[in-house]
C-alpha cells in the first residue's frame, strides 16, 4: 500500500512518477503521487537533492509542469528533450495549459508541495512526463513561462 506521511493519505494513488535529475543534477530524486478525488486530482510532490543557494534571499524556486512527451530522454543540449512541451490539450495560452502547475520552493535542497487541480483527469496524464525546471515560472512569457532548463523528470505511471 502506498502511504503519503505528509498528507496522511492511506489509500493507493491512481498514478505516480519517480523524479530523477539530469546528468548535471544527479542528486535530484523524488516522488509525485496523483490521487483521484471527487473535486479533481490531488498531487503530492516530494523532492530532495535540489540545487541550493547560500543566500537566504535567493533560495531557489522551481517550476513544475506536466509535459506531453512520454520519455525522460533527450540529447546533449536538452537531456529531457523527449518530454516535449507543456501538456496543453485545449490549446490554452500559458499559464492556463493543463500541465501548468504551482512552483516548488526549495528548502536546503528539499521540496514539498500538495495541491488540487481539475485541469485534467488522472487517466489523461498516464504516460506523460512531469518536469522540474531550474527557475520559477513567470506565469507570463509564452509559451513556457521562462522557467529555465529541465533539471528533473519522471514518467507518470499507473499504480494498478
Amino acid at each position: 500500500m502506498f502511504y503519503s506521511p505528509i498528507l496522511n493519505i492511506k489509500r493507493r494513488p491512481f498514478a505516480f512518477a519517480k523524479i530523477k535529475g539530469n546528468n548535471n543534477y544527479p542528486n535530484i530524486n523524488g516522488i509525485v503521487y496523483f490521487y483521484n478525488l471527487q473535486a479533481g486530482i490531488l498531487i503530492s510532490i516530494q523532492l530532495e537533492g535540489l540545487p541550493t543557494e547560500n543566500d537566504v534571499c535567493r533560495e531557489p524556486i522551481f517550476a513544475v509542469h506536466i509535459h506531453s512527451g512520454n520519455s525522460c530522454t533527450g540529447n546533449v543540449t536538452d537531456p529531457f528533450a523527449d518530454a516535449m512541451t507543456h501538456y496543453n490539450p485545449n490549446d490554452c495560452a500559458h499559464p492556463y495549459h493543463a500541465g501548468d502547475l504551482p512552483p516548488i520552493f526549495g528548502a536546503d535542497g528539499f521540496g514539498l508541495s500538495a495541491f488540487l487541480t481539475n485541469r485534467f483527469s488522472a487517466e489523461e496524464i498516464i504516460g506523460k512526463t512531469i518536469i522540474i525546471h531550474s527557475a520559477p515560472d513567470d506565469f507570463t512569457t509564452q509559451p513556457s513561462g521562462n522557467s529555465g532548463m529541465k533539471i528533473g523528470c519522471g514518467v507518470i505511471t499507473p499504480t494498478y
